[in-house]
């Protein structure tokens, strides 16, 4: 259920002449890219390259990434888009009760008795609490459970499950 890769980043734009190009982060921490030596380029045809990060900088809402492969803009204009992504052991180290966001989608929900209620499909990040967006089984409806001690009871990554108190008017 756990995932080998996560995404770190997305190439909005060329920057410059020389190959830099501007990634949107879509990390919790972009200050990442100053200690990040690899990074792999998922391409729009599906290839998936292996860069070597020269230097990393900051500017407004992008990281300025230049890599070692790349020396103008003509070599990296066609990655615009696309994702890049590094290798579960180079991710950030989890504090016990924390979890990646990428491991917890899919995992069935399930009440206090077992029953099944539906799979995690996506994690709202609101500031205050996460919030998990559950399709239900029965009716492909999305129930939206916020991500707080009172509701959620035990996360199982291993077992694929999360255990939710149903509280009133949940469901």
């Amino acid at each position: 259920m756990t995932t080998d890769r996560f995404q770190v980043g997305v190439i909005a734009s060329t920057h410059g002449l020389s190959g830099e190009v501007n990634v949107f982060p879509t990390t919790e921490d972009p200050s990442r890219f100053k200690k990040l030596k690899k990074v792999r380029l998922h391409t729009q045809k599906g290839e998936e390259l292996d860069l070597d990060i020269v230097s990393a900088r900051f500017f407004k809402k992008f990281v300025i990434v230049k890599f070692k492969q790349f020396g103008n803009i003509n070599e990296v204009e066609k990655f615009r888009g696309c994702e890049l992504t590094i290798d579960r052991n180079d991710a950030i180290k989890l504090q016990p009760g924390e979890y990646y966001c990428a491991d917890l989608i899919g995992l069935m929900i399930v009440d206090e008795d077992g029953k099944e209620l539906g799979a995690l499909t996506e994690i709202l990040q609101t500031g205050a609490n996460d919030v998990y967006e559950m399709t239900l089984k029965d009716s492909g409806e999305k129930v939206y459970i916020p991500a707080i001690r009172d509701c959620i009871r035990e996360i199982d990554v291993s077992a694929g499950r999360i255990t939710i108190h149903v509280m009133d008017g949940l469901l």
